[in-house]
């Protein structure tokens, strides 16, 4: 199984913002359970939080999440966003980059608790794939 491409993403689609001189925004699902942002300025479940240079201090992006500190009405917060709770990432001046769509849960080697189908048949892909175009 491949790891997630999300945070690869993230981190591609933020220096391709910031080398063309736009503000890279992420719009964060400020309810993940590892979330920490200042919840009184979420809204409905949800941050946009501004990540460029000139905005946060000491951003670092890997594999598991996005952490700086941001100042919130004058006061400094340490944030975490989980790679998984960032739902989107775009340029301020013009909208464009990416929206995620939510990932599934994430199951050990030895797959779901269930025992999947029954009947002997090999299980269908459900659904159809989930590619969106960057423009």
């Amino acid at each position: 199984m491949m790891t997630s491409s999300r945070p690869y993403l993230i981190r591609a689609l933020y220096e391709w913002i910031v080398d063309n001189n736009c503000t890279p925004y992420i719009l964060v699902n400020a309810e993940h359970a590892q979330v920490k942002v200042p919840q009184g300025f979420a809204r409905d479940g949800q941050i946009v939080l501004n990540i460029s240079p000139s905005a946060v201090r000491g951003l670092q992006m890997d594999n598991e999440a996005l952490s700086f500190e941001g100042r919130f009405g004058g006061v400094a917060h340490h944030l975490y966003i989980p790679a998984a709770a960032v739902l989107a990432i775009y340029a301020r001046e013009n909208g464009q980059g990416m929206v995620f769509d939510l990932e599934p849960p994430v199951f050990d080697e030895d797959g779901p608790d269930d025992d999947g189908p029954s009947g002997g048949e090999p299980p269908r892909p459900s659904g159809r794939p989930s590619l969106k175009v960057v423009k």
